[in-house]
């Protein structure tokens, strides 16, 4: 549940999955506590389309601090996850303490071939991630399931103001990059990725993700927890940053001073296909 969009891997383009760890993990409490539920309405939708129920086995790809395998544990599933960022790992762990929970990269996943019936990944595969789709469908069973999620490009938005007002204070190279990532927003660029990694597409579905937070104070340690707040803060005196992000997203607050972001969440369902005999 990582919203991981702002770095590659060692497989991929030279880059050190590390280094999106730690970006994501650079204020894990804050993040898991304040901003992690953002997708509830996503992630509801996905796991009723994957049969989340007991005995079901559910890999959490980007799987961040926990909450999505919290919630598939309840309803029975057995459940792992994998996120690049110790820090979230830890309180994932936490969490959930009968879950195989692992640190390291969703182009490498450490589990044998067809380990699940179920795969998921809120926000945490993005343009450029065929790789770890690949991965995705060794470790799935034939005929088995998987769900992503990504930020949509239609109305309304309002979280977009707050990644732009990031971006125009990070290094241009930064900047590029996210802009690479989020290409899988493009109408069939989604579906295209599963296609090419070996699975059939059967819907696509978008949901209103909704967050809310009391204050200023409370909205800027949520939002500066994310991992593309990273580059601005380290380019930046934070101040500086605090001040152009809430001016970004004052249109977010309502008559008593609480912030309510509405925004565009797609998802992707697609089968692995089942084997011949």
């Amino acid at each position: 549940m990582s919203d991981h969009a702002d770095t590659e891997t060692p497989t991929e383009k030279g880059h050190d999955w590390r280094e999106a760890g730690d970006a994501w993990g650079h204020s894990a409490t804050d993040w898991s506590c304040l901003y992690e539920h953002y997708a509830l309405d996503v992630m509801i939708a996905m796991f009723q389309r994957l049969g989340i129920a007991d005995g079901v086995r559910v890999l959490d790809m980007a799987c961040g601090s926990g909450l999505a395998l919290r919630h598939a544990g309840a309803m029975g599933a057995t459940t792992a996850g994998i996120d690049a960022a110790a820090s979230l790992i830890e309180i994932a762990q936490d969490r959930n303490p009968d879950s195989d929970i692992r640190l390291g990269s969703m182009f490498e996943l450490p589990w044998v071939e067809e380990s699940f019936d179920a795969v998921m990944s809120i926000n945490g595969i993005w343009g450029g991630c065929e790789a770890a789709l690949v991965e995705a469908n060794r470790v799935l069973r034939p005929g088995g399931l998987i769900a992503i999620s990504f930020w949509g490009t239609g109305t309304p938005n309002d979280m977009r103001a707050a990644f732009k007002a990031f971006a125009r204070l990070s290094p241009q190279e930064h900047f590029t990059s996210m802009k690479k990532l989020n290409n899988i927003a493009a109408p069939g660029a989604a579906e295209q990725m599963l296609g090419d990694s070996g699975f059939e597409p059967l819907e696509r579905g978008t949901r209103v993700s909704v967050i809310e937070w009391a204050d200023r104070d409370i909205a800027w340690r949520a939002l500066s927890s994310v991992g593309p707040a990273v580059p601005a803060l380290q380019a930046n005196d934070s101040p500086v940053v605090k001040e152009a992000v809430l001016e970004a997203i004052d249109h977010c607050r309502d008559a008593r001073g609480a912030y309510r972001f509405r925004s565009d969440h797609h998802f992707v369902i697609a089968r692995k296909a089942a084997q011949v005999v």
